[in-house]
């Protein structure tokens, strides 16, 4: 007697791949709509840690209230030119990326600059923030950060230790922009502050010291002064 049951057999191709496609579609719309849901929380927890990065280079750390600790010490975030941009209560984590912008703050009664750095080291991004003073050159305090760097060597640039020795240390001599090196202990940069590298780490170091290079060239605030 012939079959005459209707529909396809769970058993067939055909149905294992109208099965599978279906199911794919399915999980690619709720995996849209939980990124989609999670958005707005995910944006502002990028924002949050982007502006405790910013206290940090203020050497303000161990911040509760990121949000109210940003609009307490950012005054204004200004142009690469020194121009006014915007207020500090106004964020956007992207605009870095797109134009070179500064950090007006007071620390203390005291005016400080807050300079984005972006940078690659051996194994990925590294990136960071640089804090001086008023007279636009004397380091205040620093803060770096990386992807993916080998721990106890490259990834040292994340400790006190080594953040420490820019502190006090010059971007500029005599007016002009000169950065500040990060060389092999014992090796002498000519016309420029310097710290030493992390030893067995060259390659990191070698990108911290382009990194910082580089990122501050981006600032007519600094090159024309």
């Amino acid at each position: 007697m012939a079959n005459n049951t209707k529909g396809l057999s769970t058993n067939s191709n055909t149905y294992t791949v109208i099965y599978a496609a279906v199911m794919v579609i399915i999980v690619a719309f709720l995996l849209s709509f939980v990124s989609s849901a999670l958005k707005e929380r995910q944006d502002n927890n990028k924002s949050l840690d982007v502006k405790k990065q910013i206290l940090s280079s203020l050497n303000v750390n161990n911040v509760e209230d990121a949000q109210a600790e940003y609009e307490k010490y950012v005054k204004q975030v200004l142009n690469a030119d020194g121009s006014v941009k915007e207020s500090a209560t106004t964020f956007d984590v992207l605009k870095e990326s797109e134009t070179p912008i500064i950090y007006q703050c007071d620390v203390n009664g005291e005016t400080k600059y807050v300079f984005p750095l972006r940078g690659n080291g051996l194994w990925g991004a590294i990136g960071g923030y640089i804090a001086v003073n008023a007279d636009e050159s004397t380091c205040y305090g620093i803060f770096f950060r990386h992807d993916s760097e080998t721990p106890g060597l490259g990834a040292e640039i994340t400790t006190d230790k080594f953040k420490s020795q820019f502190v006090g240390k010059n971007i500029k001599r005599d007016g002009v922009l000169t950065s500040i090196a990060v060389l092999k202990k014992g090796t002498k940069a000519e016309g420029q502050d310097q710290v030493d590298a992390i030893s067995g780490a060259t390659l990191t170091c070698n990108g911290v010291n382009e990194m910082l290079s580089a990122s501050l060239k981006k600032y007519d605030f600094l090159t024309k002064k």
